[in-house]
């Protein structure tokens, strides 16, 4: 059974930098990924990480966060940097099995969320 815990969430003036982590225990080689949702609106893919490494991300973060992995910790990390007001949301951790890692993939297993409140 996969376990997923994220902490690092909190608030951040626009222009800044926050990091997610996500903790995860119960997987070998899984893809990884980290989704949001904002109030009233829907969930959305922010970028992915496959077990070969490679990455996906949104075009509305691609260049500002970084998605990565921690394999000995089991660790998995979302760095945001100039961060937005529009970034403002839940930020949920996200694993699955199989080849397809993408933004759009069917993740099965999923964490609490951790939530981000960017301000001008």
């Amino acid at each position: 059974q996969v376990q997923l815990v994220e902490s690092g969430g909190g608030s951040a003036q626009a222009g800044g930098s926050l990091r997610l982590s996500c903790a995860a225990s119960g997987y070998s080689t899984y893809c990884m990924g980290w989704f949001r949702q904002a109030p009233g609106k829907e969930r959305e893919g922010v970028a992915t990480l496959a077990s070969a490494g490679r990455t996906n991300y949104a075009a509305s973060v691609k260049g500002r966060f970084t998605i990565s992995k921690d394999n000995a910790n089991n660790t998995l990390y979302l760095q945001m940097n100039s961060l937005k007001i529009e970034d403002t949301a839940m930020y949920y951790c996200a694993a699955r099995s199989g080849a397809h890692c993408y933004l759009l993939s069917d993740f099965r297993y999923w964490g609490q969320g951790t939530q981000v409140t960017v301000s001008s």
